[in-house]
């Protein structure tokens, strides 16, 4: 048999092929522009990098980084294509291919699976955290880079089609330097809106047929009918969501206003990819009654359709071409709401021929489906229909689903002033008992009086609150309840967290009355982010569930989304505070613990399914790592079928920045959830023999973690050794650092401690106290816990994600950093714990594994070691920078230091842009 070929060498040859291509072009840019010293220091071209001192070093070489990300996403592509080629579409892991291979192989029916199949409901939540440090107008440069680096793989261009393609790379680098990286005024709400449109406006929809095909492709070549998957709803469901405009724990700026403008605008670009894409089908759908003659009950439907829109249907241009004509019409029944200047509702004077709701234009692309194959063109309703079908079916008039979150804490504001208003209470909601509350909340919830007359202002956090859902209740009232997705309550601690939402939301008008009491319009979900939290989320849930609002509520969402009587109870898990809270290993196995606890009072309570939405961020320490590896890693039995997760950041770029990307990271999610669904449906142990030594670690582990935090100095170590003081001056999201401005770790957001310590090269989040966790073990549960990784999936996806963390840190430029800590006793006593722990872990893991990361990993490791020489270039760079702005800020120099303030931040962008994540 001939072997397979060397992926990697090959992969990795045209990464360097490219690359160089690519870095050429830039040298000549720069000296075209008289930027010859710039030219001579770029990395990847043989010179060396020893000290070059040249203006813009940061810029250019955040430029190339950018470069070489671009080459090794367009590298692993191709190699997905040799793969595929070699050795069919089984090859790679995670995709549609070697999913249903592998479900084949377990001898799992193909009923099964296309049971599975119509359960499963992914959605992709796009973010707009402050973790994306490059300009919003640098990505579309990017994007039409890659699309100039696709050509340049083109074997047989002729050489004045090599040259113009030289020229117009040379042009798309020279706007990329002449634009700039760093962002000059902090993004507003309304940049971050336009950056997450282009996503579900320009990618999505344009990759969801290949999406498709996929799956038919690789159903086919496991040996399958394609005919299975032919009627309606046999495909997997895929949605997408959006917290921009709707996200406003802790970020002001996010008002009512915002949030009706995003509504509007979410609708408004919903209906041009519908209107775009029935354009298109009227090129396609030109056949004519002289080559074959359309069923009867279709003229029909044409002739009603004229009918009912009487003057307002265009005029007849496609009479002896009933398929086209049928689409115009479709067309003209559109609401008018595609040009920005439109309203997002549908006023009441609305024309009654134009579709109130998506799902009668779907009925109608059924007709025109149908009257297609019973014309014998049923390959045409496959490729021309099906898609667009499908689009609609995705996106709806609403585009996305805007999630609303905010924070426990403000709605206790808001209810204390709400019932001061109403005269029902002078004290504050929180000085009152848990037993008072839930009282207070169990009698007021079966009335559905609200406190005050909805012109009423109650005081600021109340009126931010019921503006915020009064919009809600007013979208839903004109166009539907598809673009709202749940009221997220951040920091849930206790059962009447949950309940308080409810009777802020009978005061805005989103409960309704039924024989039994009230029940709310939009789902209630509690988020539970720190470990405290997520030990005890199992029971707030149950006793959320019980309450019999939820149920009545339940049970009238279920209704309303065709599924009668199955209830789904969704919960959001966050990753970033726990691991804040307790390190890596203790934050990853409450999660895992939690997951497995939450899933079963579900089955406890009725059989109610669990969605689970998983905050998860752009790094390991907040969740990050392998889509196929992230959902085989999830307890058995915890998921269902549905499966909700951000988007953070610089990853929504990184994943979705470019069609194919795109494509290939929505088929992990779709066929990973599909298989793991299936997989969880199986018997399965939910208790692997090494769980009770995970217990062990995880305390020992969070222990030395807790111990690092709590060392006298260390707040003082982290605010010098890093770049901390630096990012909290940067532009790269609209939401503050802090949560009150107050210098404290509690009250630090997760993103800027991840951010600060991973620019410093340290990694702590993603890697302290695995070591003094695993060396708590005796020898018996090391051998345990080591033979465990080869059947839990779990416990290999944790170690292999620490791994990467340790190996992408520097002990050399943490030594560094650390030479900007003023107290030389305190840096070095902090240095000594820090290194002790990382030589603990790295001896640990190397002992569980058997062999060395570099042994194990030569791809990984051939990826550090080509960003290493020419990011210490630019650590370098940032320590002096930052020891000359410190020194100006100390002495009285702040006018100076704010002029050096562009050169700093543009370091952190480069060093982000090197590193790949940021927070």
């Amino acid at each position: 048999m001939k072997p397979p070929p060397d992926y990697l060498s090959i992969g990795f040859d045209r990464l360097e092929r490219d690359l160089r291509f690519l870095m050429e072009c830039f040298a000549e840019v720069l000296s075209d522009l008289g930027h010859g010293d710039l030219a001579a220091h770029l990395p990847w071209l043989g010179q060396a990098l020893d000290r070059p001192a040249a203006a813009r070093l940061g810029l250019a070489y955040s430029v190339a980084f950018q470069l070489l990300n671009m080459v090794e996403e367009h590298a692993a592509a191709r190699m997905r294509v040799l793969r595929e080629q070699s050795e069919g579409m089984r090859a790679e892991r995670g995709t549609w291919g070697s999913q249903l291979s592998r479900l084949g192989e377990l001898g799992v029916s193909t009923a099964d699976i296309l049971a599975a199949m119509r359960h499963v409901r992914v959605e992709p939540v796009l973010t707009a955290h402050p973790t994306e440090a490059k300009r919003l107008s640098v990505l579309a440069h990017h994007r039409a880079l890659y699309l100039l680096l696709d050509q340049n793989g083109e074997r047989d261009l002729a050489p004045s089609e090599r040259r113009s393609l030289r020229s117009a790379v040379k042009a798309a680098l020279e706007r990329l330097w002449r634009t700039g990286e760093i962002l000059l005024e902090k993004p507003t709400l309304a940049d971050e809106r336009r950056n997450v449109l282009h996503y579900l406006v320009e990618i999505f929809p344009a990759v969801l047929p290949a999406l498709d095909e996929r799956l038919r492709q690789a159903w086919i070549e496991t040996g399958w009918k394609p005919a299975d998957l032919d009627p309606p709803g046999a495909l997997p469901r895929i949605r997408f969501g959006t917290w921009v405009g709707g996200d406003r724990d802790g970020h002001p700026g996010v008002t009512a206003d915002v949030t009706r403008e995003t509504l509007r605008e979410l609708r408004v670009h919903a209906l041009g990819v519908a209107r775009s894409q029935l354009l298109a089908l009227t090129e396609k759908l030109s056949l004519s009654t002289w080559m074959q003659e359309p069923p009867a009950g279709f003229v029909a439907r044409i002739h009603a359709h004229e009918d009912a829109l009487g003057a307002a249907a265009p005029r007849p241009l496609h009479r002896d071409e009933p398929w086209r004509r049928f689409v115009d019409l479709v067309l003209a029944r559109l609401p008018e709401t595609d040009s920005p200047t439109a309203p997002a509702s549908v006023p009441p004077g609305a024309p009654p021929f134009e579709y109130r709701a998506s799902a009668e234009l779907l009925a109608d692309l059924d007709v025109l489906g149908e009257a297609l194959c019973e014309a014998g063109a049923g390959r045409l309703a496959r490729s021309d229909v099906a898609p667009l079908r499908r689009t609609v079916e995705v996106f709806g008039f609403h585009l996305a689903q805007l999630d609303i979150r905010q924070n426990s804490v403000f709605h206790g504001k808001a209810l204390s002033q709400l019932l001061g208003a109403s005269g029902l209470s002078a004290e504050a909601w929180d000085e009152w008992s848990e037993p008072e509350r839930l009282r207070f909340l169990g009698r007021e919830l079966r009335s559905p009086r609200p406190f005050l007359h909805p012109s009423a202002s109650a005081g600021p956090e109340a009126d931010a609150v019921l503006g915020c859902y009064r919009v809600l209740a007013s979208h839903m009232e004109s166009c539907g309840s598809n673009g709202i997705g749940s009221l997220i309550v951040s920091m849930t601690r206790r059962l009447s967290d949950l309940l308080a939402v409810y009777l802020l939301a009978r005061e805005a008008g989103l409960m309704q009355s039924h024989r039994d009491g009230l029940m709310c319009l939009l789902p209630v979900v509690p988020l539970f982010e720190t470990i405290e939290d997520l030990e005890a989320g199992p029971d707030i849930l149950r006793s959320f569930i019980e309450q019999p609002v939820t149920r009545a509520s339940l049970a009238m969402h279920a209704d309303r989304a065709g599924r009668p009587g199955q209830l789904l109870q969704q919960v959001m898990v966050g990753y970033s505070d726990s691991n804040k809270d307790g390190g890596i290993v203790a934050s990853q196995w409450t999660l895992h613990k939690a997951q497995s606890r939450l899933a079963q009072v579900g089955h406890d309570c009725g059989g109610i399914e669990i969605r689970f939405f998983h905050g998860r961020g752009g790094t390991v320490s907040r969740g990050a790592g392998p889509t196929h590896r992230f959902l085989e890693a999830l307890p058995h039995g915890s998921l269902g079928g549905h499966l909700r997760l951000t988007e953070q950041g610089e990853t929504i770029a990184q994943k979705y920045g470019n069609p194919a990307t795109a494509a290939y990271n929505l088929e992990l999610l779709l066929a990973g959830v599909t298989a793991t669904a299936v997989m969880h449906a199986l018997p399965g142990d939910p208790v692997p023999v090494a769980a009770p030594l995970l217990e062990k670690l995880s305390a020992a582990s969070r222990g030395a973690y807790r111990a690092l935090l709590d060392t006298e100095g260390f707040l003082a170590f982290h605010r010098e050794a890093t770049p901390i003081d630096a990012l909290e001056h940067s532009r790269i999201g609209s939401r503050p650092s802090r949560r009150t401005g107050e210098p404290s770790l509690a009250d630090l957001r997760a993103i800027p401690w991840v951010f600060s310590w991973n620019q410093a090269r340290y990694y702590i989040p993603g890697w302290y106290g695995t070591g003094s966790g695993i060396a708590a073990l005796d020898e018996t549960e090391i051998a345990t816990l080591a033979d465990s990784l080869r059947d839990w999936p779990f416990l290999r996806y944790l170690l292999t994600n620490i791994e990467s963390s340790l190996a992408s840190s520097d002990r050399d430029l943490m030594t560094e950093y650390a030479s900007l800590v003023s107290d030389p006793a305190m840096r070095e006593r902090m240095l000594s714990i820090i290194f002790a722990e990382w030589d603990l872990t790295e001896r640990m893991l190397e002992r569980l594994r058997g062999a060395p990361m570099t042994a194990r990993r030569p791809r990984m490791l051939r990826t550090l070691q080509l960003r290493a020489e020419p990011l210490r270039v630019l650590h370098h760079q940032q320590i002096a920078l930052l020891r000359e702005w410190r020194e100006l800020k100390t002495t009285g120099g702040e006018a100076e230091a704010d002029r050096m303030l562009p050169d700093l931040l543009l370091s952190i962008n480069a060093i982000a842009s090197g590193l790949r994540t940021t927070g």
